[in-house]
């Protein structure tokens, strides 16, 4: 089975890097990433998509980029889910990267 993905795109707000308990790196963040139509009026559109990295390229990421800035990352879809404190089930589809490049200089 393949599940890889490749985007290109914004940083929408600074990555929010964080540890685990076991010192673990992990930064979230999110990126604006344009659909190849316009639509009916004439503009084009974006979807934001959550992602996360771990390790030593979170550290990178959260170091070397900042909102706005245009990059390249490549990883995999993954999906979770849990329960809320009402009880419902909350369903998180994100992309898990495995690497990046900045496409831009600040």
């Amino acid at each position: 089975m393949i599940n890889n993905v490749i985007l290109v795109g914004r940083i929408t707000k600074e990555p929010e890097l964080r540890y685990t308990p076991q010192n673990k790196a992990v930064a979230a963040f999110t990126l604006a990433v344009n659909r190849a139509f316009k639509n009916a009026n004439g503009e084009r559109e974006a979807d934001f998509i959550n992602c996360v990295i771990w390790g030593k390229s979170a550290e990178n990421l959260a170091n070397w980029t900042h909102k706005g800035q245009l990059i390249g990352v490549t990883g995999s879809i993954q999906t979770r889910n849990y329960e809320n404190q009402q009880g419902q089930r909350v369903y998180i589809t994100e992309v898990v990267a495995s690497n990046f490049q900045v496409l831009e200089k600040k």
